[in-house]
């Protein structure tokens, strides 16, 4: 079973400069938990999750401080995101991704192609539907 057989093409994505909160109103509004961002040509730069969003790691930086946290537009997608995230190739096969997962611990993968171009993402109830397929 591949990855692309699996994958959801038409991917909602975010750039760089958005604001955290319309990111975070944009996947609520489309029922997703992760948006593959999009740097300034085009080229996957990252890739944010709604638990990104809801308590950004940076916040608490210091075991022993306290930070107030306000989900604004001030806070940009950039400050936020998993950098240079893992990624899996539409030909891959599931399983690859299956491990990827579980060895990061994390929701999705941004599929890219040959190119380094986002093709689409691949996310762990996708990989439920290739188990269920799978007889």
């Amino acid at each position: 079973m591949k990855v692309r057989d699996y994958m959801t093409s038409e991917v909602v994505t975010a750039n760089l400069g958005d604001g955290l909160r319309q990111t975070f109103y944009r996947m609520r509004e489309r029922d997703i938990h992760h948006m593959p961002v999009l740097g300034d040509r085009g080229e996957l730069a990252g890739i944010i999750s709604d638990r990104d969003l809801r308590r950004p790691d940076w916040v608490d930086d210091e075991e022993n401080v306290a930070h107030y946290y306000l989900l604004d537009n001030a806070h940009k997608v950039a400050e936020t995101m998993t950098k240079a995230p893992v990624v899996v190739g539409p030909d891959d096969d599931v399983q690859v991704a299956v491990a990827a997962l579980l060895e990061r611990r994390i929701g999705a993968l941004p599929v890219v192609g040959e190119d380094g171009l986002l093709v689409g993402i691949l996310s762990a109830i996708d990989l439920l539907r290739a188990l269920r397929d799978r007889d």
